[in-house]
């Protein structure tokens, strides 16, 4: 198991979310997302610059701006990265 950055991970890169270090409206807006700890995500795609992410969060998708990914942590199983 490895935690990495939100934003280093990979298309169709699976994880779970480690820890959200951001307080106030984002936190609260992240959290009434849907992301918490515990939560398991993929990544679905990115924006042709790379900005912003998609991602699948309990059946659906949402996107975040790669400043927002910054302050998630997400634990991948290595595994699935030598696979990929």
């Amino acid at each position: 198991m490895t935690d990495l950055n939100l934003r280093q991970m990979k298309k169709d890169q699976s994880g779970v979310i480690a820890s959200i270090k951001v307080g106030g409206e984002l936190g609260l807006r992240m959290r009434e997302m849907g992301l918490v700890c515990g939560t398991q995500i993929t990544i679905q795609g990115r924006a042709p610059l790379n900005d912003p992410v998609a991602l699948r969060v309990m059946g659906g998708i949402l996107t975040l701006r790669n400043n927002e990914a910054d302050f998630i942590t997400v634990t991948v199983d290595d595994q699935n990265e030598l696979v990929a």
